[in-house]
């Protein structure tokens, strides 16, 4: 299926993207991890699509999660307003100038950065960073 995004157009193997979306769906449910940073490298090696795109599906995708689980902190008394008011310019920001940057950066450059921040993630979950923190900031 051809896609059309700000005048440029993509092939996208809507199947392949459905199927993988649906794997990773049933996974991150069963397991209890968000699907982002597997839907990630889904949407840049499989479906074929540039950064800029893939980031701003993915901020969509995770923006309702958000936007429910914000109301029920605040329904249960969790929400730390200072935070809040503290966090939500700063993901505005970085929303529109994070894909801005990519867009002017080599692809490889920011596949590159993604593994790096993928490994880093992999890592604090399997909790091998831990002993290398505390050993390094006691």
């Amino acid at each position: 299926m051809k896609v059309e995004f700000w005048g440029q157009e993509f092939n996208v193997n809507m199947i392949f993207g459905c199927i993988g979306g649906f794997l990773i769906a049933v996974m991150s449910s069963m397991f209890g991890f968000g699907g982002g940073p597997f839907m990630v490298p889904l949407m840049t090696v499989g479906l074929r699509l540039p950064m800029f795109i893939v980031v701003g599906s993915s901020l969509l995708a995770i923006f309702f999660n958000t936007l429910v689980g914000t109301v029920q902190h605040y329904r249960f008394g969790n929400l730390d307003w200072v935070f809040l008011c503290a966090m939500f310019p700063a993901a505005l920001i970085g929303g529109w100038i994070v894909p801005q940057i990519a867009k002017r950066v080599s692809p490889l450059v920011v596949k590159r950065i993604a593994v790096v921040g993928l490994l880093i993630l992999a890592a604090s979950l399997l909790g091998v960073l831990d002993p290398l923190l505390k050993a390094m900031f006691g």
